[in-house]
């Protein structure tokens, strides 16, 4: 059980660390503009420097919710794993880790939606280049939406031994 503990403990830093990485970094799409590497993400459009993300008034709104709600996965994600060190030593024997499971469900029901309204909004519009897809912050995303979920649900099944 501590093993499983522990190994846990590594899924969900690693989940942190890899939302940290895909909210701040600019490689959400990438495509190429005069034969040159051309990335955008959330915050910054990137060739050889980088430039305010212009975007129309029509999706600003979608880009300001994806913002925020990565932000705020990261925020309960961090949230969740205090609370999972605050539980493992002040829980009784034999207890669930419930508020942890739960603070981590929420964690993974932002991810949902912020990378939902990404891939619903923003995909293939960057229409000034060619060979357009998505760079690997949209995928890391995506696989903290998965560890976040397995995470969760495996800090509710779980009992403090």
């Amino acid at each position: 059980m501590l093993v499983l503990l522990a190994g846990i403990f590594v899924v969900h830093i690693a989940t942190v660390i890899m939302l940290f990485v895909c909210t701040i970094s600019n490689v959400w799409m990438v495509g190429t503009s005069n034969l040159e590497r051309v990335s955008s993400g959330l915050w910054l459009l990137c060739n050889r420097t980088c430039e305010q993300l212009p975007v129309s008034s029509d999706n600003e709104a979608s880009l300001k919710a994806v913002q925020a709600f990565m932000i705020l996965s990261i925020i309960f994600s961090v949230i969740a794993l205090v609370m999972f060190i605050v539980q493992l030593f002040t829980l009784e024997k034999g207890k669930r880790f419930y508020i942890t499971g739960g603070i981590m469900l929420v964690c993974w029901v932002c991810i949902l939606i912020g990378v939902s309204i990404y891939t619903a909004r923003f995909t293939g519009q960057m229409p000034a280049f060619t060979n357009t897809h998505h760079g690997y912050c949209f995928i890391l995303a995506w696989i903290c939406f998965c560890f976040s979920f397995i995470t969760g649900i495996l800090y509710l099944v779980l009992r403090k031994k």
